[in-house]
């Protein structure tokens, strides 16, 4: 039995009352108080998550572009040093290793950062797709650990945060997809203008050794400004409404981007990339759709999608009663031709027909 994996802010979490749930191997916190208040809370203050399961690594070499170009399904050879790019690692038959995000930190050095339940499967890609290539792949996800503040103080917090200085890009000035380089308590820290709540906020990735230092400063300036410490039960419905897909559910080994809406994070007219041939779908394939309902009863993965008369025509991925908006929603796959909301579709709630109607992702969309 494989012991379970903690990060170097375990002992906060602990002092903070965090509940703790197996994440991909690893022991994470699911929340420190109540899942509604912390997502509340990054929705109209700011939440601070730890994701140092995340795995982290760095590509370097005179043709890190051009390897990363035939390894993932963008194309990472024109991304700006400075930018990050949202892309995915695709095997051979077109199905998704995984979804990951690409930083270019100089001309020849790359940061990918991925998955932690997918580690292993993309650290084996990657290296498998280094022949021909002057480049080299190095796991560096145990040296480091990732934290995010999200939200719409963020910004502001992390401003006032002392020991962050030498910021290569001012606060006001550093744009969404994009990092800076600074330093925390004099040692390297990267601050990246990303994030996985539908809100504005940061990922910054430090040493292993400076986290708990780190974490520790942004709730001491965040108490006043309405930041709390918020666990996995928030950041999946706070995903969720934002329409982010989350692998295991929307995304899978088995579903080829354009069916989850990802037919434009592939650029197809590459000359080759691994999955190419393979990446379009099949023409009955099913599709990933929003759905919105009525009432206080939510559908949830793997409930089934169904017609009025039970006929099933397709599958919940994730599913909630909203905290922000109030109503169950729910992304689901389902056959291409009940796709257009001209049919209507129900939610099977154990055996209850709940009618629900087709919407376009996001749910939510932050006030700019």
């Amino acid at each position: 039995m494989t012991e379970p994996r903690y990060t170097p802010l375990r002992e906060r979490h602990e002092a903070l009352g965090a509940s703790f749930t197996d994440f991909g191997g690893w022991q994470m916190p699911v929340r420190y108080t109540s899942d509604l208040a912390e997502h509340h809370a990054v929705r109209q203050g700011a939440g601070i998550f730890d994701i140092s399961h995340m795995a982290e690594f760095s590509i370097g070499g005179a043709q890190a572009g051009e390897y990363l170009d035939d390894a993932l399904a963008g194309r990472l050879s024109a991304l700006a040093v400075g930018k990050a790019k949202y892309s995915l690692l695709l095997a051979e038959d077109g199905g998704i290793i995984d979804d990951v995000i690409v930083y270019r930190l100089e001309d020849e050095r790359y940061l990918i950062i991925s998955n932690a339940g997918n580690r292993d499967a993309v650290s084996e890609a990657l290296a498998a797709r280094t022949a021909g290539y002057a480049v080299s792949v190095q796991d560096i996800s145990d040296d480091y650990a990732l934290i995010a503040v999200q939200g719409p103080e963020a910004e502001a917090i992390l401003a006032e945060v002392a020991g962050i200085e030498d910021l290569s890009v001012p606060w006001a000035e550093q744009k969404y997809y994009a990092w800076a380089s600074a330093r925390f308590l004099g040692e390297p820290l990267l601050l990246a203008r990303t994030g996985y709540t539908g809100e504005d906020g940061f990922e910054l990735l430090v040493d292993a050794d400076d986290a708990g230092a780190l974490w520790d400063a942004v709730l001491a300036v965040g108490a006043d400004r309405g930041l709390v410490p918020a666990g996995l039960a928030a950041r999946d419905t706070l995903r969720l409404e934002a329409g982010m897909p989350l692998y295991g559910h929307e995304l899978t080994r088995e579903t080829k981007p354009a069916q989850a809406g990802l037919g434009r994070v592939v650029v197809a007219d590459k000359e080759r990339f691994v999955g190419k041939d393979a990446v379009t779908p099949q023409a009955d394939a099913p599709v990933l759709v929003g759905l919105v309902a009525e009432g206080r009863r939510a559908g949830r993965a793997g409930y089934p999608v169904v017609l009025e008369d039970g006929t099933a025509v397709g599958e919940i991925t994730s599913g909630a009663l909203s905290p922000t908006l109030g109503h169950p929603i729910a992304m689901a796959f389902v056959a291409p031709d009940r796709a257009s909301g001209d049919v209507p579709l129900f939610f099977d709630v154990r055996g209850t027909r709940i009618p629900a109607t087709v919407t376009a992702l996001p749910f939510y969309r932050r006030k700019k």
